[in-house]
């Protein structure tokens, strides 16, 4: 359409200047580019249009059609009011690279008369010739926008499988122009890196790795914005921060690209594009193992990302809950032998000492398919007895335990102080800076050496910090180790194990270095739970618990106690009994000191007979209790038991005598006693004999 042919009516609209640019780095590198659409204001208004409106809400968006372009949005309405004539853009890429934009762009056009004009001369799509000259424009910048997304992204691939392209790299590492990626030279910077993987080696779990490093405050490096390069700011890292260090293959010494995919879905009608999904390591576009200097190995890495998965149990199938405390020795642990998954952690509800009691319960069948429950089971007995397993299995070795634990304390100790010194010389680098910038300003210009004089001060102020951490994290150097009181230490594990200041969290983490799975089943017959335990060297043990019988509780008396108790109680009185069983630190079920009632009410319960006269009721004496009762001597009750006189019983050989009171009473008993009395008396009373007097 030839410029002189526009109609008054066409000129009297509207005439709109679309302006975009596809990229940020577009918009401000680019600058010709934006000098040249915007002159299109300067064309329209030579044409005759008198209302010129520019719409650039779109610069640093792309017209591939994968994301909200607001600016082509507000032209499609105007265009639909039928309020603009002519549509100016340098080029039909300017205003969309994908057909669906574009013909339907086309299409409003030729309903309401508007015209398309270009650097190259105007269109008028409600004519045959024009309209189909647009659609081939529309169609060659779509296939010029594919022809050069693929070839950037061909070229980027191949330079990445030669491990050549310069992509991001995570802290700790920099691309150098002679030796390309290699470890970052600042040695703070590396020992932090180090410091993350050490500690994940000794916890075992992201979280905790985060928790202790705030609680020893030890600081991570993290880079500032783009707008200022190099420049690193030190803080405690973000639990997402530690995940993603660990999950990296790079401190691996691997090269890696293409670990995440866009994905396209269609939202209101309109695609759109979201990028940053992760993709399994198997379909990753490049992985370069021994690509460069890596801070841990591979197969270190592989083992990190391992624990990692079965930390996230509730994300993983078949994974393992970490150590984190709880009531339950054993959760996260238990597969059913039934079902084959995985058994919960419930509480009972119930009042006093059954509160929060808690069991083992396979019920994700039940909640999930509506399936009938497997196995439950109460969970006290079943950790006590792995408990045991686990003393057992670390018995032999626990003097060499404690030493290495002894050591690895002396070695986290110089690894913080290691860490602050290299803190502390950074600071103090920090102050000689800024004591030179301070010092080569011009003291006259006092708006400078103000600011300057301010960041001296705050310099100082972080050197004063650091040597205030240091001086309270000297400890001074421990005793040599006492190997022998180490292994008395470790002859007594059930004590340490049983401590109140033993965290159930330490005794979860030690039960899952150990056991790798405990497979679960209950034999009803008779009423025992099996435990298959898999230990981690492959090994397996089979434990079997008998559950309590209706009635029962776990507050019993130690088994020792009970065979204790057996014994004496037909040799000893309650209060002896007492007195042995509290020497021996033997307490009941509840936990307290013996006393006589507290045996007697035990063997009562438990049907133990002991001899009569334990009871002192009165109606059942000892030898020397009958002779104080009667006013003799205990020689004349044993000339009486033995003559046949007094009925007395003995429980055992050597036990002591069990004399009824009521048999001091009888007839035989008194005239006894009686005849003696009378000898005695006639005794005192005869006259001395002569004879042998003068003799």
């Amino acid at each position: 359409m030839n410029r002189t042919e526009l109609p008054p009516e066409l000129l009297a609209r509207r005439a709109v200047v679309y302006v975009r640019q596809s990229t940020d780095a577009q918009v401000q590198d680019n600058l010709e580019s934006q000098r040249q659409q915007y002159a299109l204001v300067d064309q329209a208004r030579s044409l005759g249009f008198r209302e010129v409106v520019t719409i650039d809400a779109d610069l640093g968006l792309s017209a591939s059609g994968m994301v909200e372009r607001p600016g082509f949005q507000s032209l499609v309405a105007q265009l639909c009011e039928g309020s603009v004539g002519a549509i100016f853009a340098l080029e039909a890429s300017r205003l969309a690279r994908n057909g669906r934009d574009w013909h339907h762009l086309v299409e409003l056009c030729g309903l309401v008369g508007a015209l398309l004009i270009d650097s190259e001369g105007m269109y008028n799509p409600s004519q045959p010739n024009d309209r189909l000259l647009l659609g081939l424009k529309g169609t060659l910048s779509e296939f010029e926008l594919n022809v050069i997304r693929r070839r950037l992204v061909e070229a980027a691939t191949a330079k990445a499988r030669r491990g050549e392209l310069r992509i991001s790299v995570p802290i700790g590492y920099l691309w150098s122009k002679d030796t390309g990626l290699d470890i970052d030279p600042d040695e703070r910077i590396q020992e932090a890196v180090r410091g993350v993987f050490r500690s994940f080696a000794r916890f075992g779990s992201a979280r905790q790795v985060q928790l202790h490093m705030r609680k020893e405050g030890l600081p991570f490096p993290s880079l500032n914005a783009p707008q200022k390069p190099g420049e690193v700011t030190w803080r405690v890292p973000s639990y997402g921060k530690v995940v993603s260090l660990l999950r990296n293959p790079f401190y691996a010494g691997a090269y890696a690209y293409g670990k995440s995919e866009p994905r396209t879905r269609i939202v209101d009608g309109k695609p759109r594009k979201t990028y940053g999904h992760d993709r399994p390591m198997k379909d990753w576009v490049v992985l370069l193992k021994d690509h460069h200097r890596g801070y841990i190995s591979w197969d270190v890495f592989e083992q990190t990302q391992e624990r990692l998965s079965r930390n996230a149990f509730r994300k993983c199938a078949g994974g393992s809950k970490s150590g984190r405390g709880g009531r339950a020795l054993l959760a996260g642990l238990l597969r059913c032998r039934r079902c084959g998954r995985m058994l919960k952690v419930t509480y009972g509800g119930g009042v006093g000492h059954n509160r929060g009691v808690p069991r083992y319960r396979c019920k994700v069948g039940h909640l999930m398919h509506g399936l009938a429950p497997c196995i439950g089971f109460g969970a006290l007995r079943p950790d006590e007895q792995v408990a045991q397993q686990i003393l057992l299995a670390v018995q032999p070795l626990a003097v060499e335990a404690a030493v290495v634990a002894e050591q690895r304390v002396q070695d986290r100790q110089e690894e913080r102080l290691h860490a602050l010194s290299l803190e502390h010389q950074q600071a103090e680098y920090e102050v000689r800076l800024a004591t030179r910038r301070y010092e080569a300003v011009d003291p006259d210009n006092r708006l400078v050496a103000a600011a300057l004089e301010a960041r001296w001060n705050a310099a100082l102020e972080r050197l004063r910090e650091c040597e205030a951490r240091i001086l309270a994290s000297q400890v001074v150097p421990g005793k040599e180790t006492n190997v022998e009181e180490l292994r008395s230490l470790a002859m007594n594990l059930q004590a340490a194990w049983t401590a109140p200041s033993t965290p159930m969290r330490v005794k979860q983490q030690l039960v899952r270095l150990l056991i790798r799975e405990i497979v679960v089943d209950v034999d009803d017959a008779t009423g025992e739970v099996i435990l298959i335990l898999h230990w981690q060297g492959g090994q397996h043990t089979e434990v079997r618990v008998r559950k309590p019988r209706t009635g029962e509780h776990s507050k019993r008396t130690n088994v020792e106690a009970h065979k204790v108790l057996c014994e004496m109680a037909t040799k000893f009185s309650d209060e002896h009994i007492a007195e042995k069983l509290n020497q021996m630190g033997l307490t009941t079920g509840q936990g307290n000191l013996w006393t006589a009632r507290r045996v007697q009410s035990y063997r009562i319960k438990s049907r133990i007979r002991g001899y009569a006269s334990a009871t002192n009721d009165g109606l059942c004496f000892t030898m020397r209790e009958a002779a104080a009762q009667l006013g003799v001597s205990s020689h004349v009750i044993r000339h009486l038991i033995t003559k046949g006189l007094l009925p007395a019983h003995q429980v055992l050989p050597d036990a002591p005598w069990q004399i009824l009171s009521a048999d001091l009473q009888l007839p035989l008993v008194q005239e006894a006693l009686r005849n003696r009395q009378l000898r005695r008396e006639h005794q005192a009373v005869r006259p001395p004999d002569h004879n042998n007097a003068s003799r």
